[in-house]
């Protein structure tokens, strides 16, 4: 079974955000996921280097244009490896390779009658590098992804892609494929952007306003428009349309904030369709970060998250788990690094660290270094082990990136009812009696195996902590074999390593 996971390639006009963070944090997520199931699988991310607003902001920035991509490049690259991404390759649309293959779909197309030049007078919003309707706009006449850069009136001789005759064929494409796009409500958005004839894609752009970009191979007074560049990456990258890249691309899966829908879930599955490709198997969408009260993030407002400042305060982790945590499936979520370091401290401090530091400290004290041998469980156990096992076996199947924030949700509910659990049985007490010896090593070492779980499963969506603890516990799982939870996996008598304060408190 294969399983190839794709980000979005990032403009890299600006710095990393939280956006981006979390949107190759959700794929990494995936793709640990469907590793510990046996899938082979394939997760890449990278950086568009292409467009209007990188050359702009090259130019702004007085760097040579080569210079500046570089760099920039090179931040995004840092902060995936500093989030624990595990990206197998990582794009930068500048590569020849890449370049070549664009120019050659479009001679294709261009060969087969499918691309046409003629003049086109449209409104076009340079954030969004697109044309716009005016039904795609705000009432005061705006971008609604960028109201504050206003649009223009542009009249130029382009080329386009003529892609109503795919709408039909695409429309059924969903119908018959309903996990097409996941969650549902991000489905019957994208079908009402299907309602109505589409306009013809405009795919160049001039040389007199853009340069940065693949020149058209039967035009070189242009260069290629650069969503249409971009979105080949996702082919590009398997060596297509060298012979193999087809079982990957049968298990495409892109991962996407809600913003760019139209161009993975339009204008991507019909360039596609317009040359016998098949539309990736599933496009999962989330939706945005937002700053405390819901308010659109803003550096004049003070409330940008700057996901390097995050994990310079509270670690890697601790943004990962955030971020897993909260997103909800059918909006928008709130962050703001005071809103991170708070469910680090309340549930990864308090609720999941708490309780291994006690009971494992309690287990070397009193067993002598040692995971102790339980008596038999009774019924309060077998209670809580039973709801362990469920709680992580929503990790131990093949989840969406929808499910990431409800699974995860159920792993921090379930240490809620095991540190009830360790305070009701109250080994601390029952350690001091020998008749209750016995008992006091049952509560442990069903407090110590379930921990475990619960570590073996967050390994998917915090796999450096999850793997320390584990190391504490003498039973880190074999990574070659496939993950499958079970009760009473830690061998009684495991001598314990050093156990260390696994998330200290941060109070500032």
């Amino acid at each position: 079974m294969k399983s190839y996971i794709t980000t979005p390639i990032y403009y890299v006009n600006g710095a990393p955000h939280i956006g981006h963070a979390h949107t190759s944090t959700m794929a990494d997520i995936l793709k640990r996921n469907r590793k510990a199931l046996g899938y082979d699988t394939k997760l890449t991310t990278g950086c568009d280097e292409h467009g209007q607003k990188n050359q702009e902001a090259a130019l702004e920035s007085g760097m040579p244009i080569t210079e500046y991509l570089t760099m920039r490049s090179g931040e995004f690259q840092r902060l995936f490896d500093m989030i624990n991404v595990d990206y197998d390759y990582f794009v930068h649309t500048s590569r020849p390779e890449h370049m070549r293959q664009v120019a050659n779909v479009e001679q294709r197309m261009f060969d087969a009658g499918l691309i046409i030049k003629k003049q086109y007078s449209g409104l076009y919003c340079t954030g969004c590098e697109q044309f716009k309707k005016t039904t795609d706009l705000t009432d005061e006449g705006n971008c609604p992804d960028h109201p504050n850069l206003g649009v223009e009136e542009l009249d130029e001789l382009n080329y386009f892609l003529n892609i109503e005759p795919y709408r039909q064929q695409l429309l059924e494409h969903i119908e018959e494929n309903p996990k097409f796009v996941d969650p549902p409500i991000y489905r019957a958005e994208l079908k009402r952007m299907l309602a109505e004839p589409l306009e013809d894609l405009c795919i160049s752009r001039p040389k007199t306003r853009v340069s940065l970009g693949v020149e058209l191979p039967f035009d070189n007074n242009y260069v290629t428009y650069v969503w249409f560049d971009a979105l080949f990456n996702y082919l590009t990258n398997l060596d297509w349309p060298k012979e193999g890249y087809e079982q990957w691309w049968q298990a495409a899966e892109h991962t996407i904030g809600k913003d760019i829908l139209k161009t993975h879930g339009v204008y991507w599955p019909i360039m596609l369709m317009s040359i016998g490709e098949s539309p990736p198997a599933r496009l999962s969408v989330h939706g945005h970060w937002v700053g405390p009260g819901g308010i659109k993030m803003s550096k004049s407002l003070g409330n940008v998250v700057d996901p390097i400042e995050v994990i310079e305060v509270v670690g890697t982790d601790a943004l990962r788990y955030f971020l897993a945590r909260n997103m909800r499936s059918d909006g928008d979520s709130n962050i703001s690094l005071e809103l991170v370091r708070q469910t680090y401290n309340s549930e990864l401090g308090n609720k999941l660290g708490n309780l291994l530091s006690r009971a494992a400290k309690f287990s070397k004290k009193q067993f002598d270094d040692r995971v102790p041998t339980p008596g038999l469980f009774g019924s309060a156990d077998e209670i809580i082990r039973i709801s362990v096992l469920e709680a992580v076996n929503g990790f131990a199947r093949r989840i969406e990136m929808a499910d990431i924030p409800r699974l995860t949700q159920q792993l921090i509910t379930v240490c809620d009812r095991m540190n009830n659990y360790f305070a009701e049985q109250a080994p601390w007490d029952l350690i001091k009696d020998p008749i209750t010896d016995e008992r006091c090593r049952t509560v442990i070492y069903v407090s110590l195996d379930c921990i475990r779980l619960v570590f073996e499963a967050l390994r998917q969506v915090i796999p450096m902590s999850s793997n320390a603890a584990l190391l504490m516990l003498n039973c880190l799982p074999n990574e070659n074999e496939i993950w499958q939870p079970a009760l009473d996996s830690l061998p009684p008598e495991t001598k314990l390593n050093e156990i260390e304060t696994l998330y200290p408190r941060i109070t500032e």
